[in-house]
């Protein structure tokens, strides 16, 4: 019998990231134009998405350890219940009353930390439904997905916005919400409850936590990447801000161009995506393939702003094409490899070095930004980059091929 990616678990986790996804695109959409309409201050706008930060902090550490000793599906059935649950009754206040500022920014850290919750769970357990031998497809369909719902439903939430109303659409972001914590609890999924019958003290939160610590000294390999993950990502966040202000200033070029532009990389990105499900590429090879699509991005990133604009979105395309292909291997061999009474404190280290080293790094390039040329800005951050590929990833090369060619991945 023909083995398959989409058996039932794996199809259910799907189908309910579709839900949750589509809704919260919407959602998003619609309040980040509600704050923005409502203050008229983009200070505000940016204290919402600023104070979001804590629980990315917070929730990861705390949490990570006491998910890694108990069954992960019912923080995910959970969490993306309760979500639904408070985006309904955020949607039900706003057609009675009016919209209040200080509350929403309560609200928003309320769901910041839910999400950041029910992300945690999330990473966990997508493993431990992709079938043996499938990791590599099974990363391709998640990193493809996102993107492409929000090339779709970005006009949609447009629509939608005028049509019904900020309100409703939060209602039936809650309602979909709900939909996917159902669909998620047909999942059937033998898992180890790792307390023992203990009482989940701060001692063994403290020993889960070194454990994981004396763990990830010894990874030198895993070190590396997430070192260069959180570097690349840290420097493509402040990259946003910059090439809004170099569409807008840059004679020939308009708002029209600047959203054709950001497409370009997504048609890019599911493009590569149908290719990297649809091939394998041989595991002696996939460090060296690895390397080279760093190599090949930093470049693209550091001559972008100098070519003309039909070239910009070829060099667009290529990056979403590569970067696709290289994202979807890179997660199924670290997913892989991390042992998985680790894999949710490990996520979660992760998850912290992203943030912090992205909150750093997105205000160092807006200061260049303020002192520099926007396309010499760009230019030297990418060349940065570059630079901390080779002194992370090459450096340390030996142990990061151990990482992506430890096992044999479809």
């Amino acid at each position: 019998m023909r083995k398959t990616l989409w058996t039932k678990n794996f199809t259910l986790l799907i189908v309910a990231t579709v839900c949750g996804s589509v809704g919260g695109i919407a959602g998003g959409f619609a309040l980040s134009f509600l704050v923005f309409d409502e203050t008229k201050s983009t200070l505000a706008s940016a204290l919402i998405l600023a104070i979001q930060f804590i629980p990315g902090f917070v929730i990861p550490l705390v949490a990570a350890p006491w998910m890694d000793r108990l069954p992960r599906k019912p923080f995910l059935v959970a969490g993306d219940a309760i979500n639904g649950v408070l985006y309904a009754l955020a949607g039900i206040y706003l057609l009675k009353y009016p919209f209040h500022y200080t509350g929403y920014l309560c609200f928003s850290l309320l769901l910041a930390s839910l999400g950041s919750f029910d992300s945690l769970a999330y990473n966990s357990i997508y493993p431990c439904l992709i079938p043996e031998g499938m990791e590599s497809k099974g990363y391709t369909v998640s990193s493809m997905l996102y993107p492409v719902l929000q090339v779709l439903m970005m006009p949609l939430a447009a629509v939608l916005m005028e049509k019904l109303g900020v309100a409703w659409i939060l209602i039936i972001q809650g309602g979909l919400s709900i939909l996917a914590a159902l669909i998620e609890s047909g999942i059937t999924l033998q898992e180890e409850n790792r307390l023992n019958g203990e009482v989940y003290t701060f001692r063994i939160w403290w020993q889960d936590v070194y454990e994981a610590f004396t763990y990830l000294r010894h990874e030198r390999g895993l070190r590396s990447i997430f070192n260069y993950m959180a570097f690349t990502n840290g420097v493509a966040r402040g990259y946003g801000p910059l090439l809004v202000a170099f569409f807008r200033v840059t004679p020939g070029l308009t708002s029209a161009m600047y959203g054709l532009f950001s497409g370009a990389e997504c048609i890019g990105r599911s493009l590569g995506g149908l290719v990297h499900y649809n091939l394998k590429i041989p595991e002696k090879k996939r460090f060296g393939f690895a390397f080279g699509v760093y190599q090949i991005y930093e470049t693209m990133d550091i001559c972008l702003l100098w070519l003309p604009y039909p070239l910009m979105l070829v060099n667009r395309g290529i990056c979403g094409f590569l970067g696709v292909n290289s994202a979807a291997m890179r997660q199924a061999a670290v997913q892989k490899y991390i042992p998985d009474e680790l894999r949710a404190r490990v996520n979660a280290y992760e998850s912290i070095l992203v943030l912090a080293v992205s909150s750093v790094l997105t205000l160092v390039v807006g200061m260049l930004g303020e002192v520099l040329d926007y396309r010499m800005c760009m230019t030297v951050c990418a060349g940065a980059t570059l630079v901390f590929c080779w002194c992370s990833i090459w450096k340390n090369r030996k142990d990061v091929r151990g990482v992506y060619e430890s096992d044999s991945l479809v």
